[in-house]
């Protein structure tokens, strides 16, 4: 599936040209973390079976620089994941709650969160900025997200829409992420800014 999606990519134009020169005329921001919290049960789950997702990341590394070359390349994979993988709940598809995976062609949004996350690794963006994310929706139920790191604020994929947002644009209440220096620990995010745009959908 991954190399299927690949081969779509190639042949993508440049599909976020307007997006990221309006993007460019505000400075967006960036998520305030706190202490580390609780590891989502799913992504321990996860790190047991693939011990490679879960591991020490080198912290020298800041915040990948948003170019015209990245910011399409992010609207390109999360336009792709969304459209080849179907949604059913882990329940569905594994006959219980909460299953962390790779899709081959449905899955639940963890599943297209770490889908996005390995080809956007594999595009160029380091681990450290490719941060699966925990987020409350407007009926309080839980959703996951992928959250990339820039030196122009922090940006969200989500499967939900097909547009990528600035974090604090989203309607979401955010409540935890992986941490940047290691991707099997978790920090809380200190939230305090999207009660204006809690209506957002």
């Amino acid at each position: 599936m991954i190399n299927t999606i690949e081969r779509m990519l190639i042949g993508l134009t440049l599909s976020g040209v307007v997006t990221f020169s309006a993007i460019t005329a505000e400075a967006a921001s960036s998520m305030s973390v706190t202490t580390q919290t609780t590891q989502p049960i799913g992504h321990y789950e996860l790190c047991q079976r693939l011990p490679s997702e879960c591991r020490v990341l080198r912290t020298n590394i800041g915040a990948v620089k948003l170019t015209q070359a990245t910011w399409s390349r992010i609207i390109d994979v999360n336009a792709a994941v969304n459209s080849m993988i179907r949604p059913v709940t882990d329940q569905e598809l594994w006959g219980k709650e909460e299953v962390w995976s790779y899709p081959a062609n449905k899955g639940d949004c963890e599943d297209y969160v770490l889908l996005k996350r390995k080809l956007l690794m594999k595009a160029g963006i380091a681990e450290n900025n490719l941060l699966i994310t925990v987020v409350r929706q407007a009926d309080g139920s839980g959703h996951a997200v992928l959250t990339v790191s820039t030196d122009q604020g922090d940006y969200v994929l989500d499967n939900l829409r097909g547009d990528v947002r600035v974090w604090n644009e989203t309607g979401y209440t955010f409540l935890k992420r992986q941490s940047a220096s290691n991707s099997g620990h978790w920090v809380g995010i200190n939230d305090t800014g999207n009660a204006s745009v809690a209506a957002l959908k």
